[in-house]
């Protein structure tokens, strides 16, 4: 089992108010699943993938990653698993700007000892399993927001994780790029990669072969798809 949650409870204090994220959540996840986490805004899917994410800490309940329990552990604990087992993509690519598509990927790389002729090594044929292997010296600007969003995706391929977490991942796209991305997160599911996906758009959540629905804090409906 790759994520088993327990009651998992998290409230934000905000001045003398409590704002209930999460209201007592359970369930697992086994490695090779694609899942989709939809509801409406407020609904509490943002903090669930902050959480999944090793981002946030639950107030109560428990989060095991790979039999690893996230709660306990430090900060410093929790960075050297968001490095080495989570790939991240977001809506809005969080790329720098000013560097290339190679260097863009290579980044999660730069303190893990390896040499700079095999981060580079690996950070193309990140960027190639993308189909951007033409486009690994060009910068943000020189580039569509369906291919900025690709070198996101080779950014969490680069370390090979347990899993890559997708937050509103076609957000910012039109429909042809928002295409072309789900093929890739299609693709990459049936090579065995484990997806989770945070997403408003039934039509992208159609890819996921299962969908978790929550509202109110809580998971409404655990649905599998086909």
């Amino acid at each position: 089992m790759l994520i088993d949650v327990r009651s998992l409870t998290k409230v934000y204090e905000m001045g003398d108010v409590k704002v209930h994220a999460l209201r007592g959540v359970t369930f697992t996840v086994e490695s090779g699943e694609f899942i989709a986490i939809v509801g409406p805004s407020g609904s509490g899917k943002s903090t669930m993938m902050d959480i999944l994410g090793c981002l946030a800490k639950p107030s109560e309940g428990e989060y095991y990653l790979e039999e690893q329990e996230i709660g306990q552990l430090s900060d410093n604990r929790l960075a050297e698993i968001r490095n080495r087992k989570i790939g991240f993509v977001f809506q809005s690519f969080n790329l720098l700007q000013r560097t290339t598509a190679l260097h863009n990927v290579e980044l999660p790389l730069i303190y893990s000892g390896l040499s700079r002729k095999e981060r580079r090594r690996r950070a193309f044929e990140a960027l190639e399993s993308v189909g951007l292997a033409d486009r690994v010296h060009h910068k943000s600007n020189e580039m569509s927001g369906g291919q900025i969003q690709r070198v996101a995706i080779a950014r969490a391929l680069v370390n090979n994780p347990s899993m890559i977490f997708a937050d509103e991942p076609t957000g910012n796209l039109d429909t042809r790029s928002g295409g072309e991305i789900m093929a890739i997160f299609d693709h990459l599911n049936e090579v065995g990669n484990t997806i989770i996906m945070v997403t408003h758009e039934p039509e992208i959540a159609a890819h996921a072969r299962r969908i978790l629905h929550i509202r109110d804090g809580l998971i409404e409906r655990d649905e599998q798809i086909g």
